[in-house]
């Protein structure tokens, strides 16, 4: 069997975000693999997903999920971008500014088969469990994953959020195809180092995968992306996730909230590297470079190192042939 030819989907979408910016990374990526004299943006083919950020201009009504108006429209259209790359035998890239347009990628997975269970792995620094119930924030690129498992977690309800939020939200879940697309225990979290407590309730009671920057760094990145793809041993797919905030802010200026205790470019770069090796990885996406918050590029620089290191080994990867 074939190996599929990667497709780059850009997805230049910040409506999810609560530090404007994000939208300008996918440049920003383009501009660092200039700088390194790298043809990857001739090698490998790419299409965009038109966004909604004008609606940006216009505030939002919807404090308990910030303009969930138009995350919800760029769900439905990152979803089909890559149920049609699927559909044509790609392997989806995704370059995206804000990590909300996630879940629309799941959903394109999920749309493109239905019948087999898809497995996350999660490396960022924030879990992105909350809900518009849950949210201290509204921000929603902070609820990508309790939207692709259907979870409103009224247990730990703080908000209550309009009438017209409820509807959005439950609109949400039926993207691609009605309600949950993945299973809370079929998520695997790697570095996250700030869990609110309405995430760390579901975390504990789902029992998801978590992995620390400290078991990372005792037992080597290398052997921890064999641990993770281990735990998610029973599904038939895997789709990597890695936000930017992953990365020690130390090592990357430019996203919207960095937390300490972060990555090491090595240490993010062979821990991609090892991951993209699985036969069952079906995507892989990067998200949240903002570089206007950077220094000098730095962030975009690291950013396009980390995606030259994880395609080379998704091109040189076995291939399923079931």
């Amino acid at each position: 069997m074939k190996e599929k030819s990667i497709k780059i989907i850009e997805v230049k979408s910040e409506i999810g975000a609560g530090t404007r910016g994000s939208s300008l990374g996918v440049e920003a990526i383009k501009i660092a693999s200039l700088d390194a004299k790298s043809d990857f943006f001739r090698q490998h083919g790419s299409v965009e997903v038109e966004n909604v950020n004008k609606l940006l201009f216009g505030g939002t009504d919807y404090k308990d999920a910030k303009f969930i108006d138009g995350v919800l429209m760029m769900e439905e259209r990152t979803c089909l971008e890559v149920y049609e790359q699927i559909y044509e035998d790609n392997f989806p890239l995704i370059i995206s500014g804000d990590h909300s347009t996630s879940y629309g990628t799941i959903c394109g997975i999920k749309k493109a088969d239905p019948d087999k269970r898809l497995g996350v792995i999660w490396i960022d620094a924030h879990a992105d469990l909350n809900t518009p119930y849950t949210t201290s924030t509204g921000n929603m690129h902070g609820m990508a994953l309790a939207m692709a498992c259907d979870i409103d977690n009224f247990e730990c309800k703080v908000n209550n959020p309009s009438g017209d939020t409820a509807e959005y939200w439950e609109q949400i879940m039926n993207v691609g195809m009605p309600g949950a697309k993945i299973y809370p225990e079929d998520i695997v979290y790697i570095a996250v180092r700030e869990l609110e407590k309405p995430e760390n309730y579901l975390v504990n009671k789902f029992g998801m995968g978590f992995i620390t920057v400290e078991e990372l760094r005792e037992k080597g990145a290398g052997k921890i992306a064999k641990e993770a793809i281990k735990l998610l041993d029973h599904c038939d797919q895997i789709y990597v996730s890695f936000d930017i905030h992953a990365l020690d802010p130390k090592v990357s200026a430019g996203v919207g909230k960095p937390i300490a205790n972060g990555l090491t470019l090595q240490e993010a770069k062979e821990l991609n590297e090892e991951l993209c090796k699985e036969p069952r990885l079906c995507g892989w996406e990067i998200a949240e470079i903002n570089p206007t918050l950077d220094d000098q590029n730095k962030t975009a620089e690291c950013a396009f190192e980390i995606i030259e290191a994880a395609v080379k080994s998704i091109i040189n990867r076995p291939v399923l042939t079931n």
